[in-house]
């Protein structure tokens, strides 16, 4: 990125629910403006009166780093400087009604390690694949001719240390890929890794649909698991969960303190036997939210 808002076409078709690969345009993202290195903050929100960047670069002063509105259905922008990777924050929004929420980016890359709940700037850019052998093998055999077998997984509890600590994504690089390839798997299924705040949903219950996890690690180091799975000959699929999400504050629900990622109504809104918020499919930024978020985990 080299702008410090987001351009006109990319925000026209994230509205007309045709921007496929939103994360690129939402979310915080490192770049460079008029020769300054920092990162753009953008967020949708179209009920929110104002829109302001929390976090520890300005001692969590909101007044200090305002958002304005880049369209008309309200997505919000600003450029900060000097603003470098790992760094925590959130959306401060103040709500019609003069209410402050404190919101978790929806397209963060990475979150605070639980019980934090904020935010991480990340660059998912700076990591060095080495499964170009994987990927053009990929492409030239064909997945109806070979069999398949499928070791499903969670994480946290495949196995923990002594102490009750998880393995971090690398240690389990070392420990589970080996693993499954000498029991003659051909793949390994994750089940969900999205950021979540419970453990024992098992990453059923999502809060940070484009942050994996960070109980095991960071961005890059779950990247380096997917590159030891696929230089052992090991496919990977990924558990993707878009049919509801969960109530906590600092989440999706009345993002910009109305219903926006789900349902109006909460007769479509409420799934009463999880406690838990459905999606709203007829809003096209909330369908471009899911199927970039789909496309975002295969890219």
């Amino acid at each position: 990125l080299n702008t410090a808002i987001p351009g006109p076409e990319d925000l026209y078709l994230f509205h007309e629910g045709n921007l496929h690969r939103s994360y690129k345009l939402l979310g915080a993202h490192v770049t460079q403006w008029d020769g300054t290195v920092g990162v753009r903050f953008a967020v949708w929100a179209p009920h929110a009166s104002e829109v302001r960047v929390v976090g520890d670069f300005n001692e969590w002063d909101g007044t200090r780093h305002p958002m304005h509105k880049v369209s008309t259905w309200c997505v919000w922008s600003t450029f900060i400087a000097g603003v470098r990777p790992g760094e925590y924050y959130k959306y401060e929004i103040l709500t019609p009604d003069g209410t402050l929420l404190y919101k978790a980016d929806p397209y963060a890359f990475w979150s605070e390690l639980k019980p934090g709940t904020a935010s991480r700037v990340f660059d998912l850019g700076d990591f060095n694949w080495s499964d170009q052998a994987w990927q053009d093998r990929k492409q030239s055999a064909s997945v109806y001719e070979s069999p398949l077998n499928i070791y499903e997984v969670h994480l946290g509890t495949w196995k923990k240390k002594p102490d009750g600590a998880y393995y971090t994504y690398r240690e389990l690089a070392d420990e589970l890929v080996p693993y499954v390839k000498d029991m003659g798997y051909t793949h390994l299924e994750l089940m969900p890794l999205a950021e979540h705040p419970y453990d024992r949903s098992w990453g059923y219950q999502a809060t940070g649909y484009y942050s994996v996890t960070s109980r095991f690690g960071t961005p890059h180091e779950f990247m380096y698991f997917v590159d030891c799975c696929h230089n052992a000959g090991l496919g990977v699929i990924m558990d993707w969960v878009p049919g509801h999400f969960v109530k906590d504050e600092h989440g999706l629900r009345q993002f910009d303190g109305r219903p926006l990622f789900e349902y109006n109504d909460p007769g479509l809104a409420e799934k009463p036997e999880w406690g838990t918020l459905t999606f709203d499919f007829s809003k096209r930024e909330v369908v471009n939210f899911l199927i970039s978020n789909a496309l975002f985990w295969m890219d």
